[in-house]
């Protein structure tokens, strides 16, 4: 039964009574014992834990009071955000075996609000790629065929929720890494502006542009997470002071009179035809809801890709270089210090974390600093003025979320440029902080799902969630 509610109608009967948190977990635990073994969403599932939670949140209903918004609703976390006396491992072997002693700020917030943390989910080690074949613990398989990758870096969480072992899932996105697993697994995912959710507790890929979202079957579930979990840190030096809005109240209030611009530059060379015929779909479905939609420009996004690919791998360069044998995880002996730092990253880190170190290093090393760095930093500045100049005529924004549908798996592992341009679509609102959303939006010619992508200016995440449930009624 509970897994065919949505997590507000879930917790709405938890918090009435009407069935406890423990019987409606062992469903879900149940259907995870069945499939995961071929899914592999999770790293680790904490049943004992979520079963402990369970019974309380039972006991606090028994006694009249309210366990939270969440109560007794499973929720999947990516294995990149730390979690009290869980193993957080960022799918990496350097990491394997460390358990933190803290949990992130979101991790309390679920705790808080009730939810049922129930694992930790496989990622794209150090959450750098997009097919969540790059784990030191083997590949995640999409749900909807097994033989096609989920997306990434998030796809254990994308994973978990298109396979109904969770409701909901927490993963992290700093160049689409929630919303391009979203678009493959058929689920919706959302990237907050930049400082909406606090980072404190994530263990750090590119620090500029790493931000957590929710994962959920519906945008009403997406918007309840995401209240659960936005809001001011003082933990977090780039959190947002400004109170979270009340989303979930704006997604009956519709498109009429809002202005939708559908993003040419986005919609172009490698976006699949199968692909661009549903954004079109989505663009005639809003026009019939009353929305004003035109063609938009933000002429310096064709340049994200190559911007991001020299930023990011430079703040990795440096975020990674506390994992050196001496204070987490993974230790090499060796006879000096120098050559054990060598041994440990050289077996610890796999290839592609490798790659995108010696990148980042190179890039910020004296004498190319200003031709690579600081040249991505201008373009960077270029493509927050351009979003901005089309948030002047437009409300928000319209594009695919990925170039094509999930693809099979070892298609792209050979050749890293192939790998990343899946993500030439949502690396651009990671470089502006801008929030942005996917949806599941019917399925591409081989009946895989396509997910539109709803673009917003920063803190529009209301009129984002407005667009986003009206896309969703147009296909439900």
């Amino acid at each position: 039964m509970s897994s065919y509610l949505s997590a507000r109608e879930l917790a709405a009967g938890v918090r009435a009574g009407e069935w406890s948190a423990a019987s409606s977990l062992e469903e879900y635990l149940g259907a995870i014992d069945e499939s995961d073994g071929e899914v592999h969403a999770f790293n680790v599932v904490t049943a004992d834990d979520a079963r402990a939670t369970a019974a309380a949140i039972d006991e606090a209903v028994a006694a009249g009071r309210d366990p939270g918004p969440l109560a007794g609703v499973p929720v999947a976390l990516k294995d990149n955000l730390c979690t009290h006396g869980v193993a957080t491992t960022c799918s990496s072997l350097i990491l394997e075996g460390w358990v933190p002693p803290y949990d992130a700020t979101v991790v309390s917030r679920l705790r808080e609000a009730g939810a049922l943390i129930v694992g930790k989910t496989n990622l794209d080690e150090f959450a750098m790629a997009g097919s969540t074949e790059n784990s030191a613990f083997g590949p995640t398989r999409n749900p909807h065929d097994t033989t096609r990758v989920p997306g990434g870096s998030s796809g254990g969480s994308a994973a978990s929720v298109a396979a109904g072992f969770t409701p909901l899932a927490l993963g992290s996105d700093t160049g689409g890494s929630i919303r391009q697993p979203a678009a493959l697994c058929g689920v919706v995912g959302m990237k907050p502006t930049y400082g909406r959710v606090s980072r404190y507790g994530l263990v750090a890929f590119a620090s500029s542009l790493d931000q957590i979202g929710p994962f959920a079957r519906t945008v009403d579930d997406a918007a309840l997470l995401f209240e659960v979990i936005a809001g001011r840190d003082p933990l977090d030096a780039t959190s947002i002071p400004e109170p979270v809005p009340a989303v979930s109240e704006q997604l009956d209030r519709g498109v009429e009179g809002l202005r939708v611009g559908v993003v040419g530059e986005l919609m172009g060379e490698g976006i699949a035809p199968d692909v661009a015929a549903r954004v079109h779909e989505a663009s005639e479905a809003l026009r019939a809801a009353g929305a004003k939609v035109e063609d938009a420009s933000v002429p310096a996004s064709i340049f994200g890709l190559s911007a991001y690919y020299l930023i990011a791998p430079a703040e990795a360069s440096s975020n990674l270089a506390r994992f050196d044998g001496v204070r987490y995880g993974l230790r090499v002996d060796a006879p000096n210090t120098n050559d054990m730092m060598v041994a440990t990253r050289t077996q610890g880190f796999g290839a592609e974390v490798k790659r995108r170190i010696m990148l980042g290093t190179y890039a910020l090393s004296a004498g190319y600093y200003d031709a690579y760095y600081g040249k991505a930093q201008k373009v960077r500045t270029l493509i927050i003025r351009d979003f901005a100049a089309a948030y002047d005529r437009f409300d928000v924004l319209l594009s695919p979320t990925s170039p094509t549908t999930a693809f099979p798996l070892g298609d792209k592992t050979a050749d890293p440029m192939a790998m990343y341009m899946n993500d030439v679509c949502t690396i651009p609102s990671n470089l502006s902080g801008d929030p942005a959303i996917s949806v599941p939006y019917g399925t591409g010619d081989d009946g895989l799902p396509v997910g539109v992508q709803v673009l917003a200016p920063a803190l529009g995440e209301e009129v984002m969630f407005r667009v986003a449930a009206t896309l969703e009624a147009s296909v439900s």
